[in-house]
């Protein structure tokens, strides 16, 4: 199997990828500073490396990079600085997901692919009735406002419930919501859920970024785990603080 990853050199996404290539698969990556990658990579037969600015690929070029993929993965975020969280691109996720998508059809595969995306415990998934405190809805509202990124994450779930949808003949989704990331060294237990089983706002269980990258690896792999979420927003706690 072969999968194409984007924001393969941020934090959840090296781990990402590096689950991917211990369990000896083939990985594209898609960088704008492939300097920045481990070594390790560099000289790795299972992984090649495009040289590329994600927003900056036409259709044409998404479609010719994706062809061959029987997975696609979007680790992207927007950094945590002013011009990350306020400038442009404001819709980098969004527009990836989209344009992933697009060019996904645009190549129809004989088999669907699958898209796994990188989300948001904060995000609610507006298929299932999940309940939400009202100050978790003010606190929602005004992150809507004042977090362009926010909006972002929302906007790229909602594309592959909307746009996707359940039943596509090209694609297979999974938007996987891990609740607060903070980094660890090595993968531990973690449960996954349907819904939150806390508030993130005002009860937030933490997850490390390889125990992500371990889930989001093991979707693209396991076709009875892939089976059992496709078409849904799980999200993921490390095991020793997901009980209240």
């Amino acid at each position: 199997m072969t999968t194409l990853v984007v924001g393969a050199s941020g934090a959840t996404g090296k781990h990402l990828v590096e689950q991917l290539l211990n369990d000896k698969q083939n990985v594209k990556v898609i960088v704008r500073s492939p300097e920045k990658l481990p070594e390790s990579w560099k000289n790795n037969e299972q992984l090649s490396i495009i040289h590329a600015s994600v927003s900056n690929l036409s259709l044409t070029e998404m479609a010719e990079y994706i062809q061959g993929c029987q997975a696609v993965a979007s680790c992207l975020g927007h950094n945590m600085n002013m011009k990350g969280l306020y400038g442009k691109p404001r819709k980098l996720v969004t527009d990836t997901v989209s344009l992933l998508s697009t060019a996904i059809k645009k190549n129809a595969a004989e088999k669907p692919v699958k898209f796994v995306l990188m989300n948001t415990s904060g995000n609610r998934n507006r298929d299932l009735n999940e309940p939400i405190s009202m100050g978790q809805r003010f606190i929602i509202a005004l992150l809507r406002l004042v977090l362009p990124p926010h909006v972002d994450n929302e906007n790229a779930a909602d594309y592959l419930r909307t746009k996707v949808g359940q039943k596509n003949d090209f694609i297979e989704w999974v938007a996987v919501r891990p609740d607060n990331l903070i980094n660890e060294e090595k993968v531990t237990e973690y449960e996954v859920y349907p819904s939150p089983i806390r508030s993130a706002i005002f009860n937030a269980g933490t997850v490390s970024r390889i125990n992500v990258g371990h889930f989001m690896a093991k979707l693209i792999i396991d076709h009875e785990l892939w089976n059992k979420w496709k078409g849904q927003m799980p999200v993921i706690y490390s095991k020793s603080v997901s009980k209240e």
